[in-house]
């Protein structure tokens, strides 16, 4: 079989080794702070996004200040989902910093690609990637098409429910199902490799693959210089 190749993206997490039967049900209220501040970084990511679309089509070239605020951006929020409503696998509150925090059980990282196509630049975002938004949208839910009651569909996405599993079963049984955790975080790392590349963050596509587990199983290429390191298994 060809070698798998290792994905710019990376993204891991752990379960807290104590982690509550009954705080789950209250981590979304606890989390608004965040959710108020992400609805603006939000903003500000696809003006971002926006801006590197140009930079990409004269230059090849994502500018590396814009990228890392985008990278930071996709880390804050897959630390708040992860607390709040994604695998819920910790109790600890989630920083407020665009940065990398190392301890922090959930982690996100993206390497800086030295050059992308100008002619990908023009279609990967709306066109390629038209697949893997079906399969998203079946990941997180809220997918559909049609205006009418009767010609559209809308689902709760594989993501949400089976968290909501999760959970269920560490209420009643004090212990969080790692087959499903690792489920979850494949399911994650999927949903996170495709907002990447629609974000003009990487020129390499999506696989149509679900690398499970709460650490990545591939090495990720060696970041340039002056980069800081990816993350590392621990």
């Amino acid at each position: 079989m060809p070698p798998v190749t290792a994905s710019p993206v990376r993204l891991e997490a752990y379960v807290d080794p104590r982690l509550s039967r009954w705080m789950w049900l209250v981590k979304w209220l606890l989390a608004i702070p965040h959710y108020i501040v992400l609805f603006f970084l939000f903003i500000a990511f696809g003006v971002v996004t926006v801006i590197a679309f140009f930079a990409i089509l004269f230059t090849a070239r994502y500018p590396r200040s814009l990228f890392d605020f985008n990278v930071g951006v996709l880390r804050w929020n897959w630390r708040v989902g992860y607390y709040a409503h994604t695998a819920l696998g910790t109790d600890r509150y989630p920083p407020f910093t665009l940065a990398d925090v190392p301890d922090y059980p959930a982690r996100l990282d993206i390497a800086y690609p030295a050059r992308l196509s100008r002619g990908l630049v023009l279609v990967k975002w709306w066109l390629l990637v038209i697949p893997q938004y079906i399969v998203v949208g079946i990941l997180v839910g809220s997918w559909g098409w049609g205006g009418e009651e009767n010609d559209s569909w809308r689902g709760g996405g594989l993501l949400p429910f089976l968290s909501l599993v999760a959970v269920v079963v560490l209420l009643f049984t004090g212990r969080y199902p790692r087959h499903l955790f690792d489920f979850l975080i494949g399911l994650a790392r999927w949903v996170a490799r495709v907002t990447a590349y629609a974000a003009l963050m990487t020129d390499q596509y999506p696989p149509f693959r679900l690398d499970q587990g709460g650490r990545e199983t591939q090495g990720t290429p060696p970041p340039p210089p002056g980069r800081s390191p990816s993350l590392s298994k621990e």
